[in-house]
């Protein structure tokens, strides 16, 4: 039987965004006010969103995954932290679960696959060709019934 593909964003669904906030100096927080995605450094200081890590790891045994997120525009280093947090709580070794399995895009809807794993519709997110699961919502808000439905 063929492992279905399954794409999950990290802000917000795999890695808690705010807890990069929370680590982030007033005098950037105030010079960054309503942009805080641009904060030089700020996904290098993210935690993992809770259950995320074990649930991806579960998951693992099921399907085929990958990570699908969006790096601001006018960030870039926050496209060098993404694949430096991925490094860290996934490991960077060719037998680790990402090896080579993060895309960055700001249009997930290019990609082929069963299941999108999204908290936001933008970038594509509502127009992907399977089934976005829309992470925070009523029906998906937390990893628990995320892993529930795709078992």
């Amino acid at each position: 039987m063929k492992r279905k593909i399954v794409y999950i964003d990290m802000d917000n669904v795999l890695v808690d965004f705010k807890s990069g906030i929370a680590k982030t100096e007033d005098h950037l927080l105030e010079q960054y006010a309503g942009r805080l995605d641009e904060v030089p450094g700020i996904f290098a200081r993210m935690d993992p969103y809770p259950a995320a890590i074990e649930s991806v790891y579960f998951l693992s045994k099921l399907h085929d995954l990958y990570i699908l997120s969006t790096a601001p525009w006018l960030n870039p280093s926050a496209w060098i932290d993404k694949v430096e947090w991925v490094h860290k709580y996934f490991g960077k070794e060719r037998n680790s679960l990402f090896y080579k399995r993060l895309i960055i895009s700001h249009h997930k809807n290019l990609n082929a696959g069963d299941y999108l794993i999204d908290d936001r519709s933008n970038n594509g997110a509502r127009d992907f060709q399977g089934e976005w699961i829309h992470f925070g919502s009523d029906r998906f808000p937390d990893w628990k019934t995320v892993t529930k439905y795709l078992s």
